[in-house]
């Protein structure tokens, strides 16, 4: 990896949320960082922050916008995949268009910034590839199938992938917050073909996890996480982002699972 003076990173949804917070945080630690937004213009910058056009669902798109952080940068030493949306409702829901749309962004628009920075990485004998998941990839909750499967994907991609490149000095790791104040939910559909049988159920769900999003963690404390990952001299596969997000991680893995899901359906009001 070059020395942290000239570090540069790359950062896909870098607009809002967490992927603002951690180009900023990079940004203060010494970084050089590029981020990516769908609708960024020429010559954009926002909060200091140089911005480029990416719409990780298209081919061209991606290679063009890697091509020009490249140029600019001169090397991508860290690629943050940050970009996704979340579908909320019943599994039953969403139609498979809804479903196919979800994944192109959350699941292949990772696989496609990835492959197209890894040539990068290779040639420059080393980076780091950074993914923004979720605790849903550890635990699918109710009303969130397809967006917790498409973090579930990102999990075993980038154990996978990990194994893959440490040969080439590349290491990979998923960030894993639990309930963050973004816009994300607000700005994220629902099921695209509504079940009425679901209805008083999905109400009550949402009262809870709109009161877990109350309290959750800021954007910026999923950033620290992202750049303690970033600087990790030992790195980990994944880094749990926060105190909820850590003891679930732990309940997950040691308690009994009749009593995880019991624990889970009350937390989310649906026992």
């Amino acid at each position: 990896m070059a020395t942290l003076a000239s570090k540069t990173a790359f950062i896909t949804g870098a607009s809002s949320g967490i992927g603002k917070a951690a180009a900023i945080a990079l940004s203060r630690a010494g970084y050089r960082v590029i981020g990516t937004s769908r609708n960024a213009a020429a010559d954009e910058v926002r909060d200091g922050i140089r911005m480029i056009a990416c719409d990780v669902t298209d081919d061209a798109s991606v290679a063009q916008a890697v091509a020009l952080a490249h140029s600019e940068l001169g090397r991508i030493d860290l690629l943050v995949n940050n970009a996704g949306y979340a579908v909320s409702g019943a599994a039953e829901e969403s139609s498979v268009e809804q479903v196919r749309a979800l994944f192109d962004t959350n699941f292949l628009g990772v696989v496609r910034v990835t492959n197209a920075v890894l040539p990068i990485m290779r040639a420059q004998g080393g980076g780091r590839i950074l993914t923004t998941g979720s605790v849903m990839g550890l635990i699918p909750g109710p009303f969130g199938a397809y967006y917790a499967a498409s973090k579930h994907a990102i999990e075993g991609y980038s154990e996978s992938l990990d194994h893959e490149v440490r040969g080439f000095g590349i290491r990979v790791a998923v960030i894993e917050p639990w309930a963050t104040k973004t816009a994300i939910e607000a700005n994220s559909p629902q099921g695209d073909r509504p079940v009425a049988a679901y209805a008083q159920t999905l109400a009550k769900y949402r009262t809870a996890f709109d009161a877990a999003m109350a309290t959750g963690d800021a954007p910026e404390a999923v950033a620290a996480t992202i750049l303690a990952a970033a600087q990790d001299r030992a790195p980990r596969l994944r880094y749990p982002s926060g105190k909820a997000a850590k003891q679930t991680s732990f309940a997950r893995r040691f308690l009994p699972r009749a009593l995880f899901d019991r624990t889970l359906r009350k937390q989310f009001n649906i026992a």
